[in-house]
């Protein structure tokens, strides 16, 4: 069917469609349908539009809004967005706020989130804030975990009030004496 050599008449003996033998009717090529979106879940609808600072770019100042960013450069200030993705080769030095944050570069400053990830090739440097933490092996993390607390349901909140815990002494104050836990030595009463 192909021949290895140019044909000097500029014929690559190639069929044609009329040249071709019929498929049997189970064979038979269908054309090829667009693939079917993907069945999403009762979950929050996400913007599917992904703003990215490319490898290379460096941006100085802060960033907020409502939509997504990947960081593949080098950003210094702030960040407040929805979800907020840090690439191998992005760096961020500021304080991220976002409801999701993927890290796989590095942070400097403080990273508060409802979901945040820290992937193996991650290097933050600063106080995490989270209702969910995910450390990969290989990660490295300097800094604290903060456990944000999650908001209670309206209908939990509105029973009652939780009752307040008695006032603690800052330093424990026995009732009585205590005898000293070595024999022979007597106790030093102190005046109250």
């Amino acid at each position: 069917m192909f021949n290895r050599s140019k044909p000097e008449d500029g014929n690559f003996n190639i069929p044609s469609m009329s040249d071709r033998t019929p498929q049997p009717e189970g064979r038979a090529l269908e054309p090829a349908r667009p693939a079917a979106p993907p069945a999403t879940s009762s979950g929050p609808v996400r913007s599917t539009n992904l703003s990215t600072l490319t490898a290379g770019v460096r941006y100085e100042g802060n960033i907020s809004g409502g939509g997504d960013l990947q960081v593949d450069g080098t950003l210094k200030g702030d960040v407040r967005l929805s979800r907020v993705i840090i690439g191998e080769s992005g760096s961020i030095e500021g304080s991220i706020t976002a409801d999701q944050v993927e890290v796989r570069g590095r942070v400097s400053g403080s990273i508060t989130g409802k979901a945040v990830r820290l992937l193996a090739t991650a290097r933050v440097e600063g106080d995490i804030t989270q209702e969910q933490l995910a450390i990969e092996p290989g990660a490295w993390f300097q800094g604290r975990s903060i456990q944000a607390k999650r908001e209670l349901p309206l209908a939990a909140a509105s029973i009652e009030p939780p009752m307040e815990a008695p006032a603690k002494p800052e330093r424990y104050q026995p009732e009585k004496p205590v005898p000293p836990a070595m024999p022979g030595i007597k106790a030093e009463a102190k005046p109250a």
